[in-house]
């Protein structure tokens, strides 16, 4: 029973309503059905009880008669109460949401502060502190009616906002070519484009479109309106380069936040350009021949291109990796891989190279362990807009499309979004049971939003950029199951937050594996269009949960001047859930661990860090005796632990006289292990000195500028 919550017994607030006496409650059991029946715990009466059977588990549910809102909760156990429970919601008596964690009971009072709605509301014990049954005098539960908002309004056919364009095959070719040139050309003009206020997204209803040339930049998605891929094909290119970095056109090392999605690509001239680094995924997409991620200005082939992430898609002919530093490719089929210059990582990848890092530097797994791929939106035979939601998978391999097993959520369901929208209303939405779409733009929240109901899906399209203030948490997802969360970008405020999102409630250990929370395509940012804070950036307490493509990022520059005491933050990503993977993990720059792994069982496949850059000095870093904080460490009482191909980047050009002593950091245990692995020091700039614990050796390497430390298995 280690990691329950206790709560202290506090007087009901004035503004709350006891809501249960004497309203109809019933049992899973009672030990003397007149005598300790349901309907005693909400009678009013503390002479009276209810008492279950002796064993587990057992419920006790009362019935409001109508949707209420639920602040709190009053229990008055007698001796024999739960020593695990959670209270549950419900709209229908059937379907039921937690809005507790995994609580311990006490013999007495017990008040729990809650938030959430129902018409019905249970007590679920899970497990009895005696040998009696469950046994309470009172089940007392505090709230009001429904919110007073009006009803929010939704559609099958919303209106997306001005920074949404919907082409259809009718649209002239020349409009479309317009549309982007004038998208991307606005940021070749702007220095500050990087970190501007600029989102757009380009929909294409099904069907087959002349040549386009889409030059994507900063904060632009392109996506296929079909239910596959197939349903949408462009001639022509969506292309990726640096040509508009300032002359730097071998360098495409902050091509961030742009994407492309559900549609096919039959590429000018047999090739696509993808010359991208991080946040900026390829997804669900046929490339009707080859397919090449590095910029196009190079010197035999050595330009600059660093990271990047591509899934549930299928390349036809050859992938060049090109200059890519790092690259992971998911659930895919490829006709054939070239190149790799520090680690490849594949997993489910049909057509991938053998494994053989670090000579070639290919990191090979035959499948994925859990897969579900990303929520989409797309257009039925009449014309209306719905969101897909794919099914979890195990073991998997290859593309899921055509066929792909899942299901089809109308638009009418969301909430569509727009920046002009409050805190207030959003959280209104998903009282009201809607999902949530946000469209794209700046968000402004002086509170959390909280998602508490199961299998709420929270998706977005163009970037939309979620900015708390007040030192508010952005994004809460309580310990339910089966919350999707995808394409939204987090920036800190200038308040100092303590978490950008959290999964999950601290202590809770519920099962979700039959049904996890997933996260895909979020990143986050402390320091950017703003001089942000923020202690962590995301903290997963839920067990189960995936983790697919994120960017945790404390930015090294920005359009807001950065620098060690200015956008300060601790760590990236903090797991606190037991068996959560991790697909695609990119956390850079923080300044005390990046990562901390406190779960167990938990895996990673594909990590991406660079250390922070601006380090003013070795006393300014050091963890107890130990130089610098590792980017990776795994938690010293963790039993079972896996990571597949880490790398860690030194760059210390504030002071290239710091150290760090490891870039990994890991209880030495047969069960926590490390495959293919390494450190490097770029351009020789700064020391680790080994690349998990105290093995590996350092760099900058005896071998070469910028040779790596390999570490192909630990221990």
């Amino acid at each position: 029973m280690a990691g329950f919550l206790t709560f202290t017994v506090q007087p009901a607030r004035a503004a709350d309503t006891l809501l249960s006496q004497g309203r109809p409650a019933t049992a899973s059991s009672s030990e003397n059905a007149g005598a300790l029946g349901a309907g005693l715990a909400v009678d009013g009466d503390t002479g009276t009880r209810w008492s279950s059977a002796w064993s587990d588990p057992q419920w006790l549910q009362v019935d409001l008669g109508s949707t209420q809102t639920i602040s709190q909760i009053r229990l008055n156990w007698e001796a024999a109460y739960a020593s695990a429970f959670t209270i549950q919601t419900s709209a229908n008596g059937t379907s039921w949401t937690n809005i507790t964690p995994t609580t311990a009971g006490k013999a007495g009072l017990q008040t729990i502060d809650v938030s959430g709605s129902g018409r019905y509301v249970r007590l679920h014990g899970t497990a009895r502190a005696t040998g009696y049954g469950y046994s309470l005098f009172e089940f007392q539960v505090y709230g009001g009616t429904t919110p007073t908002d009006p009803t929010l309004p939704t559609s099958d056919t919303p209106d997306f906002g001005p920074n949404v364009k919907v082409f259809d095959p009718s649209t002239p070719t020349a409009t479309i070519q317009s549309a982007f040139d004038s998208a991307f050309n606005a940021q070749l003009v702007s220095p500050t484009a990087q970190f501007g206020p600029q989102r757009h997204a380009f929909l294409f209803k099904p069907g087959t479109y002349g040549r386009v040339w889409a030059n994507l930049g900063f904060y632009t998605a392109v996506a296929g309106l079909g239910q596959n891929p197939d349903d949408v094909t462009i001639n022509g290119a969506v292309n990726v380069d640096s040509g508009w970095n300032y002359g730097d056109t071998a360098n495409a090392t902050q091509n961030f936040w742009r994407s492309v999605e559900n549609i096919s690509i039959a590429p000018e001239g047999g090739t696509n350009r993808w010359a991208v680094s991080q946040a900026a995924p390829m997804r669900r997409v046929h490339i009707k021949g080859n397919l090449t991620l590095a910029p196009s200005n190079q010197d035999n082939g050595q330009g600059y291109s660093s990271g990047g992430y591509l899934a549930d898609s299928k390349v036809d002919g050859k992938v060049s990796s090109g200059s890519q530093q790092q690259w992971y490719t998911r659930d895919s089929s490829i006709g054939s891989w070239e190149g790799g210059v520090w680690n490849m990582v594949y997993s489910g990848v049909q057509g991938a190279p053998p494994n053989a890092f670090p000579n070639p530097p290919h990191t090979t797994l035959a499948t994925t362990p859990v897969t579900r791929e990303k929520p989409y939106l797309y257009v039925d035979s009449a014309g209306k807009y719905r969101v897909f939601v794919p099914s979890l998978k195990r073991n998997s391999a290859g593309a899921t499309w055509p066929n792909t097993a899942g299901s089809s959520i109308p638009m009418r369901e969301f909430y569509v979004a727009k920046p002009s929208d409050s805190a207030a209303r959003i959280n209104s939405a998903l009282a009201q049971g809607l999902n949530l779409f946000f469209t794209p733009g700046t968000y402004t929240l002086n509170e959390t939003i909280k998602v508490t109901r199961a299998n709420t899906v929270v998706t977005g399209i163009g970037f939309p950029t979620l900015i708390p203030s007040g030192g508010v948490t952005a994004l809460s997802v309580a310990d339910v199951d089966g919350v999707k969360v995808s394409g939204l970008t987090f920036d800190a405020g200038t308040t100092n937050s303590p978490n950008l999102m959290t999964v999950g409630s601290a202590g809770a250990h519920t099962d979700h594996a039959a049904n996890p929370v997933s996260i895909q395509d979020v990143f986050f940012r402390i320091g950017s269009s703003v001089q942000g804070k923020a202690t962590t950036t995301l903290t997963v307490h839920s067990d189960d949960t995936i983790i697919d493509h994120i960017w945790a990022w404390r930015a090294d520059h920005g359009g807001a001047p950065t620098g060690w005491n200015v956008n300060t933050g601790d760590t990236g990503l903090i797991v606190n859930g037991d068996d959560v993977l991790a697909t695609g993990l990119f956390v850079e720059h923080y300044q005390k661990y990046e990562v901390i792994w406190n779960g167990n069982r938990g895996r990673t496949i594909f990590f991406q860090n660079e250390k922070p850059y601006d380090v003013p000095n070795q006393a300014a870093w050091m963890n107890g005796s130990q130089n610098g904080y590792a980017a990776y460490k795994v938690a010293d009482n963790v039993t079972e632990h896996e990571v597949w191909g880490g790398g860690s980047y030194a760059y210390f050009n504030v002071n290239p006289a710091v150290k760090l002593d490891h870039s990994f950091e890991v209880p030495n245990r047969a069960g926590v292990k490390l495959r293919s692995i390494l450190t490097v020091s770029l351009g020789d700039v700064g020391t680790i000195s080994n690349v998990v614990n105290n093995t590996g050796g350092a760099v900058p390497n005896p071998a070469g500028n910028t040779v790596p430390r390999n570490v192909v298995s630990y221990p």
